[in-house]
């Protein structure tokens, strides 16, 4: 066995976890691919707020590095970490356009929250706050994003458009970029159908290459040195994210964050196997770690929350064991520093298609509900609808504990209710009425 191989199977386990160099770095090779397409789509969401395109490239592909880096070298899973969907969106169309919050402002609230997530990954705390809240309360908030991200994806592509009468309509699907995004969404849906691990990034691209075509969009470039991370780097605005407006902000990216993660670990090391006799992951603080610590580099670099990718599990079942495949995940996005024209070169529409692809797979959480106990999935659609129609994931989460609370202590079932949960719905109903 070669020493480079040796040390490798040494530090990572890689025998014990009955697998190869060779198989870490396909798993790595093909988490990177299903999971790339955020290198696009998370600039052009968060330059809807203000900020450069090219300097939150440079910091998602950074802060994506660093996370799963992390996560590989010490927590040792094949997880792939970037800045979250879902996450960016509540940064940009709730906190910035719907609050009117300076995006350093917002950059600052994701730091602290990183900073909350550390400390919680760190104590006792983590377990009271993973463990407490409600199943089905978790499950509504992710399809409640995936319903959220889909609105917006329609918004931008102009799929639906604003109408006074009926606040929404149907818009001119015919038209270019409408049809486009309708397009590509339907082909990264039919690749994904037939295994296609990579179909989100190949569906836009091709999308993308048919607008270059026409003239619809500018292709300037694939290769470049990196864009000047400047506009965003170390830009965040601490003092104005201790607001006390900024509050609720900090508390739902937070909840978003440890509950995204916790979810995304459990199910991808329950796939790859990696859980004790008793369901629980061994090392679970590392994890969370990696998770928070990216969190809070990510806001310093100039991007929103950094999570877990759920996307891993594409690399889990190519092989995907140990900490290798997730850097390998982190060396790819370092490589990514050099396709800034590329990205740049995405038109709207493409990433509207990959949008409505992720709020599709967001959105299948609800089939876990338990829906005939309407104490439970109640709350949860509840959560789930209210984050399109208040266009706040925030607001979303705060009727959702709410109203869970609220239908639990009616019932006469008030033992069924975590203290944590109390607390976070004390907290929102403070909010929604003071503030």
């Amino acid at each position: 066995m070669p020493a480079m191989q040796k040390s490798l199977d040494e530090y990572f386990g890689l025998t014990e976890h009955g697998t190869t160099v060779s198989r870490e770095a396909l798993a790595g090779v093909t988490t990177f691919l299903a999971m790339a397409y955020i290198t696009v789509v998370n600039p052009l969401i968060l330059s809807d707020a203000g900020m450069d395109f090219g300097a939150v490239f440079v910091a998602t592909c950074v802060a994506a590095a660093i996370g799963s880096l992390v996560m590989g070298l010490i927590a040792n899973y094949p997880i792939g970490l970037a800045p979250g969907m879902g996450q960016n969106a509540f940064f940009t169309y709730a906190v910035v356009v719907g609050s009117g919050h300076t995006w350093q402002a917002a950059l600052g609230a994701v730091f602290l929250s990183g900073i909350l997530f550390i400390l919680i990954s760190l104590l006792p705390i983590r377990a009271w706050l993973i463990n407490s809240i409600p199943r089905n309360l978790k499950l509504g908030m992710a399809a409640g994003i995936g319903f959220f991200l889909a609105f917006i994806a329609m918004k931008n592509a102009g799929i639906v458009v604003q109408n006074p009468a009926t606040f929404v309509s149907l818009g001119g699907v015919i038209e270019f970029a409408p049809l486009m995004a309708l397009v590509g969404f339907f082909a990264i849906t039919a690749m994904t159908a037939r295994g296609n691990r990579s179909a989100v990034i190949v569906g836009m691209l091709l999308v993308s290459a048919v607008g270059w075509l026409r003239g619809q969009a500018d292709f300037v470039g694939v290769v470049s040195a990196p864009p000047s991370a400047a506009p965003v780097f170390l830009q965040l605005d601490i003092a104005a994210a201790l607001d006390i407006s900024m509050l609720s902000v900090i508390l739902t990216l937070l909840l978003v964050d440890v509950f995204d993660t916790a979810g995304t670990l459990v199910g991808v090391a329950t796939r790859a196997k990696l859980v004790d006799a008793s369901g629980n992951l061994p090392r679970l603080g590392k994890a969370l770690f990696a998770d928070s610590g990216a969190t809070a580099i990510g806001a310093l670099m100039g991007t929103s929350s950094t999570t877990s990718y759920i996307e891993s599990a594409a690399g889990v079942e190519s092989g995907g064991r140990t900490g290798l495949a997730a850097v390998i995940v982190g060396l790819l996005f370092l490589l990514c520093l050099l396709l800034a024209p590329l990205a740049q070169s995405i038109p709207g529409y493409a990433a509207a298609a990959a949008l409505l692809f992720v709020s599709a797979s967001m959105a299948q959480s609800l089939v876990d509900i338990n829906w005939p106990d309407v104490t439970e999935s109640t709350p949860a659609l509840i959560t789930a609808i209210m984050m399109p129609l208040s266009f706040s994931v925030a607001d979303g989460i705060g009727i959702g504990f709410i109203s869970y609370v609220a239908i639990k202590l009616l019932a006469g079932r008030h033992s069924e209710v975590p203290a944590a949960v109390f607390v976070v719905a004390l907290v929102f109903a403070g909010k929604f009425a003071f503030l």
